[in-house]
């Protein structure tokens, strides 16, 4: 079994003082830089975007961890690429082609990831599981930046 890895989420950072938040994830125990975009489409509230993961990929020595939480994540993956995530996460319930998603984040040089909100069987994943290196469930609605528990695994 792969073992658990801690990815502190930029939302509950204090963006008045963001690059010594950034040096604080920089000196701990953290392997990811959580990253939740958020566009007021798919989830009731919007969050950060490009600018904002460059400054983090600038000051921030950990892995980004992307999780677009938006409509139609394939516009923006070559964006998000480029922009420095390691790994991007799109949610199943705004994928219309899944595997065509998570196989361009591939190609892309990025894990590809699939966020399934609370609702949402795991069964659904069934046919996309070759293209999958990271599940993350969601223990509430996505959309607030809230404490929740991420249950993730990686392919090794």
């Amino acid at each position: 079994m792969n073992q658990p890895f801690i990815a502190p989420s930029l939302l509950a950072a204090d963006f008045a003082n963001l690059q010594k938040e950034l040096e604080l994830i920089n000196r701990s125990e953290a392997d990811y830089l959580h990253f939740d975009v958020m566009d007021g489409v798919f989830v009731p509230n919007i969050s950060f975007g490009f600018p904002l993961l460059e400054t983090a990929r600038n000051y921030c020595q950990k892995p980004l961890d992307v999780h677009l939480m938006i409509t139609q994540p394939e516009r923006y993956l070559e964006d998000f690429a480029e922009g420095g995530a390691s790994v991007i996460h799109v949610h199943y319930e705004a994928c219309t082609h899944l595997h065509r998603t998570l196989t361009r984040i591939r190609e892309l040089g990025c894990r590809a990831g699939v966020a399934l909100n609370p609702h949402t069987p795991v069964s659904g994943l069934e046919d996309v599981l070759e293209q999958i290196d990271v599940v993350l469930i969601m223990s509430v609605n996505p959309g607030f930046g809230v404490n929740r528990l991420y249950l993730i695994r990686f392919r090794k």
